[in-house]
């Protein structure tokens, strides 16, 4: 279970992703000069600032009243004068480059990334000698480990130096090599001084992050040494590096000038506390640490078409989807880099997870929170890494105390957001002061997609204590904004506007247009937001009075329509739609990520949903082709899941944008292209949807099986209802099933077949069948159940 190389990586592409969370690396693998790109998840630009654009409320009017009389194209434009700035971007920490006085001239080089325990691995033989390293992200120790080994006594020596693409510079103190610098201001200032250029690049110590990182060694033989060329190590066996880094960044209403942490004391006492220990200790504690999380799911679909040895880029692109151990490897990658780049106490993975090398990244590497944000926890939960879902829950409790505000400013109580924000928790349309599009700066919906996960924490979890605490005042906030958003069209339907579906744009008599009313997206929303806030209520048996409130307006959301194609139409009116083989495809919410439609409480709205994946096409980026899999997975087709299986696992070797197609790089890092780590997370959430489902109210086994997978199992996935779930199948039917009940809850199981239920000591238990092909059954908490199949 690794990615293995038989060369050094030539692109960032082909490096290979370490993590703690917190701090990450991106590592090459050269033999005479190693690079690790190293990155803090909190180093961002900008720094806290107003963004509301005044007049708002005015102007969201008009744009109401141009909606009404049909001017669809005109009311796009009037969109901009609600748009703040643009959100600031994700920047490197720097550079670890080693320097090795062997030579370059060597043989069995080998390169690797261990999914099995967290760690890259390089290998190859100079003179003789054979020269390893092993580098890791230690989350228990806060640090990035390098171990540097000899196959003979005194033949290590190598010089590591410090440096940063950003303002820095570096310095030698007790032992270490420092990196200090900070981050840039990016942003345009503000309305006040609209016709204040754009100061891209330029520093603003005023509001800058401040970073720091540290440096030290351990050797086995030989001696180190630190000056202001860098840390020297000369004539040993083995040598440990520990690096380990911080930021003043304190939270986003924080100054991290006048409010933050001091980045020099903590990266000190880091470093201090990981250099008390030895090589065997970190070692120990990283294993230990990763594989509690990473051992609990097993997949197994077959036999591998590759051979052992095989290169993993070459691999890609002679077998590709067709090689199940190659799927096998993609699915667990994502969990790998959900471990990887998300655990308790760091920021939310971002566009491309924790790992960027550009000052400039593309998207700024932000928080694009219309889909691709939200995907990347899609399989935290469902993979059974819950605590890799905690930094989401607090990203959404940051996001909803800074909308607050951005609500306000339209004369709306509760909180909202954009399409997408960044370390500083921007609500407003992030849109450069108007010099944005309205297809996708005037979408107002991410609080209640926001909202879904802290739902469904609650739902996977089953805990009522962060249900009532942490997760429905927020919920109910997000409802509340809802509420007063939603205005009355002439039908007498609650309606959304300006409403998109992101980011696209249909035909309008007046012209090419962004924006109109209660897109069929918005009102799956807010659907799914009031449902999941009616069954909190019901749950908590409190706030009845406004539960009252939701389901009567619930009752009144303007309908989903079916259009001229028998499609499920993307907006209330049946527009002819821009690009009609759109990546973006936000009308399927309420299928997946949702639970709106389905094939047995709205057949014929899930017909017309398919209708319009259909008409979708095949193509898409990275993230979109993960997206599609997971809602083939929905509709119960698994051979259609398939085409984009094998289409999102072929190898991509460019890295310019390109909004139709996707695909994988060597490393396995998902392309849009460039890249975006979402597709990763969407591809191995919706595999899980491939095989176990339970959205439905109930578990489903083996809902859409794809006839290339005939035999195989897996281990520990999770279910709504508290319920970890294993199972095994063969000739496309499930043999046996093991489902460990975590709360307590009757476990309602769909199943087309008779089976009987035992505990695991043996004894049978009483099922009672609810109609069609449902049972179901009472549960013990911390009790095994195992399904026997009869027929």
């Amino acid at each position: 279970m690794k990615l293995q190389y038989i060369e050094p990586a030539r692109r960032w592409t082909e490096a290979l992703p370490i993590g703690n969370g917190r701090l990450g690396a991106m590592i090459h693998g050269h033999v005479e000069s190693e690079l690790l790109q190293l990155n803090e998840d909190s180093l961002w630009s900008g720094g806290r600032k107003e963004w509301e654009a005044p007049g708002a409320k005015a102007s969201l009017q008009a744009v109401r009243e141009l909606l009404a009389s049909g001017k669809y194209a005109e009311a796009s434009l009037r969109c901009k004068e609600l748009m703040g700035p643009y959100n600031e971007a994700y920047m490197p920490l720097g550079d670890l480059r080693l320097h090795f006085e062997h030579g370059n001239l060597a043989s069995e080089y080998e390169r690797s990334l261990d999914l099995r325990d967290g760690i890259s691995r390089v290998g190859y033989t100079i003179g003789g000698v054979r020269h390893t390293r092993e580098i890791f992200a230690s989350y228990p120790d806060k640090a990035i480990v390098v171990r540097l080994e000899a196959s003979e006594p005194g033949r290590l020596t190598f010089h590591a130096r410090l440096g940063s693409p950003l303002r820095h510079r570096t310095l030698s103190e007790a032992g270490s090599l420092i990196l200090r610098g900070s981050a840039p201001e990016y942003c345009a200032p503000n309305h006040q001084n609209p016709d204040e250029p754009i100061r891209y690049g330029e520093y603003d110590t005023t509001t800058a992050i401040r970073f720091e990182g540290r440096l030290g060694a351990r050797c086995e033989g030989g001696a180190a040494s630190v000056d202001h060329d860098g840390l020297h190590v000369r004539g040993a066996t083995a040598a440990t590096l520990v690096f380990c880094a911080a930021t003043s960044f304190n939270g986003f209403d924080r100054s991290p000038l006048t409010e933050g942490r001091d980045p020099a004391a903590l990266s000190a006492g880091h470093l201090a506390d990981a250099l008390e220990r030895d090589y065997a200790e970190l070692h120990r504690s990283h294993v230990d640490d990763y594989r509690a999380l990473f051992d609990r799911v097993e997949l197994r679909l077959g036999e591998p078409l590759a051979p052992a040895g095989m290169p993993t880029g070459k691999r890609i692109e002679a077998y590709g989807g067709g090689d199940l151990g190659l799927v096998e490897l993609l699915f667990q990658y994502g969990r790998y880099l959900t471990i990887a780049s998300s655990r308790p106490g760091s920021l939310a993975s971002n566009l491309q997870g924790i790992w960027n090398k550009d000052t400039r990244p593309t998207w700024s590497s932000n928080y694009t929170i219309n889909i691709n944000t939200q995907m990347n926890y899609w399989p935290a939960l469902t993979g059974n890494l819950a605590s890799c879902h905690e930094p989401m829950l607090a990203f959404v409790a940051d996001m909803a105390a800074s909308g607050r505000k951005t609500a306000a400013t339209y004369g709306m109580r509760g909180w909202m957001a954009h399409h997408c924000t960044d370390v500083w928790c921007i609500t407003s349309p992030s849109g450069g002061y108007g010099n944005g599009e309205a297809h996708w700066a005037s979408w107002t919906m991410a609080g209640p997609w926001l909202s879904r996960h802290l739902w469904e924490h609650y739902e996977f979890l089953d805990d009522l204590r962060f249900l009532r605490e942490r997760a429905y005042p927020i919920m109910k906030e997000a409802a509340v904004f809802c509420l007063d958003w939603l205005y009355e069209d002439e039908d007498g339907y609650l309606v959304t506007g300006p409403s998109t579906s992101p980011e696209h744009r249909f035909h309008a008599a007046d012209g090419l247009a962004g924006v109109s009313r209660a897109s069929t997206m918005d009102m799956q929303l807010i659907w799914d937001l009031f449902t999941n806030c009616i069954s909190a209520s019901e749950a908590l048996d409190s706030d009845c009075e406004f539960r009252d409130r939701l389901v009567s307006a619930r009752a009144r959301l303007y309908p989903m329509r079916v259009g001229r194609h028998g499609q499920l139409q993307e907006w209330s009116v049946d527009f002819e739609e821009h690009d009609v083989h759109h990546r973006h495809i936000a009308h399927m919410y309420g299928v997946y990520p949702g639970r709106q439609l389905t094939r047995r409480e709205t057949p014929e709205l899930f017909a017309a949903a398919r209708r319009a994946l259909e008409r979708r096409g095949d193509d898409g980026t990275g993230w979109s082709l993960a997206w599609k899999i997971g809602l083939w997975a929905r509709f119960g087709d698994g051979n259609r899941a398939m085409t984009f299986v094998r289409k999102l696992m072929q190898l991509c070797e460019t890295e310019e944008k390109n909004y139709h197609s996707g695909g994988i790089y060597a490393n396995l890092f998902d392309a849009h292209p460039p890249f975006q780590i979402d597709g990763n997370f969407g591809f191995t959430a919706s595999l899980i949807e491939l095989l176990v489902g339970s959205h439905q109210g109930f578990i489903e086994l083996l809902p859409a099986l794809p006839d290339d997978w005939p035999a195989g199992f897996i281990k520990g996935v999770r279910a709504r209802g508290g319920f970890e779930v294993s199972l095994r199948w063969t000739d496309g039917k499930p043999t046996e099933a093991a489902i460990v009940s975590h709360a307590g809850r009757t476990c309602r199981l769909y199943a087309p077949r008779p089976l009987t239920v035992e505990e695991s000591g043996g004894a049978t238990v009483e099922t009672t069948a609810e109609g069609g092909d449902l049972v179901a059954f009472a549960t013990e908490r911390g009790r095994t159940y195992r399904i026997r199949f009869d027929g």
